[in-house]
């Protein structure tokens, strides 16, 4: 992008990085949203390790408004009202099957949720660490993304800057972000698990560090000591009341979002039935009337897998 910030301009040529193999599933998406798609985004742990094979993906599919990519005025509502709605799909690579999980924002709300007008972290979070723009429709879908994500970085560093104290060095920022996230979502991943993220990009931690400050108005010495803009930013005991916040709220949040999943997460059952495959070894034979009624199947899968053994 011609003109920018900083972090604007690492975060372009960040997101900008190609990833081969994935373009199966990118066609996928398109057929399934058409014109309405303004850019997919990919994260995750897939991503970091770049092992696709018998793995499932992370995509945010970024659409122009929830009425241009739904035919049913239900699923726009609820991706309005609750956000996002999540998705799976699969697709033939070239060596293998390629599958994804993804979810529905609109530009309008992605720009609001990676926004520090989002008390919710969900957003801000995700797009803090490395992602790649595998599509964008144009060039202003492109730098509409790159201030998105840009802005998330801002917003992530702000939410526990004040509350590290000094020294302010990437490490104590990204690792106490990663842990306080991980409080406030329904997670499955141990206690090292922040420290392991964090390793995996250390360098790139560390080059982005200074620039979020420095769109903070915040500048850290070589023994990250804040030597000018302090008082920029809320201080400790605000910001762990935040955080305590967001995890009453954050939980509250992901437990709608599986409820809401149940009836929205078209291909769900799909889904289920490969991760208990990989999982377990369990073969599942899905039925078109399962797929018409997911829920129902879910209580009757459940069944069926106990008593075969898939889970004790």
């Amino acid at each position: 992008m011609a003109s920018g910030t900083a972090l604007e301009h690492f975060i372009a040529e960040e997101i900008g990085a190609p990833v081969e193999g994935i373009e199966s599933l990118i066609g996928k998406i398109q057929s399934i949203y058409g014109d309405s798609v303004a850019a997919i985004l990919f994260y995750g742990s897939c991503l970091r390790t770049g092992d696709f094979r018998d793995k499932v993906l992370d995509f945010y599919v970024i659409v122009d408004s929830y009425r241009a990519a739904y035919n049913r005025l239900w699923l726009a509502a609820a991706n309005r009202s609750l956000p996002p709605n999540v998705f799976y799909t699969e697709a033939d690579g070239e060596e293998f099957r390629l599958r994804v999980k993804y979810a529905v924002l609109s530009t309008d709300h992605f720009d609001v949720l990676a926004s520090p007008k989002t008390f919710n972290s969900s957003v801000w979070v995700r797009f803090a660490q490395p992602c790649r723009l595998v599509y964008a429709r144009d060039e202003a879908a492109r730098n509409r993304m790159v201030r998105a994500v840009a802005s998330s970085v801002v917003t992530a560093v702000r939410s526990v800057v004040g509350l590290i104290g000094e020294p302010v060095t990437a490490e104590r920022v990204w690792c106490e972000l990663f842990r306080e996230s991980y409080r406030v979502e329904l997670r499955a991943e141990g206690g090292g698990r922040p420290r392991d993220i964090f390793d995996a990009g250390r360098e790139r931690y560390e080059a982005v560090t200074p620039l979020a400050l420095a769109q903070l108005g915040l500048k850290a010495d070589e023994q990250g000591r804040i030597v000018s803009g302090a008082g920029r930013v809320p201080g400790a005991r605000t910001q762990r009341i935040a955080w305590t916040s967001r995890m009453v709220q954050g939980k509250a949040l992901s437990v709608l979002r599986l409820l809401k999943a149940a009836f929205t997460f078209d291909g769900g059952i799909d889904y289920l039935a490969w991760k208990i495959r990989r999982h377990s070894g369990v073969e599942i034979s899905i039925t078109p009337w399962q797929r018409r009624h997911p829920v129902l199947a879910g209580l009757v899968l459940f069944v069926q897998l106990r008593l075969k053994g898939a889970f004790r």
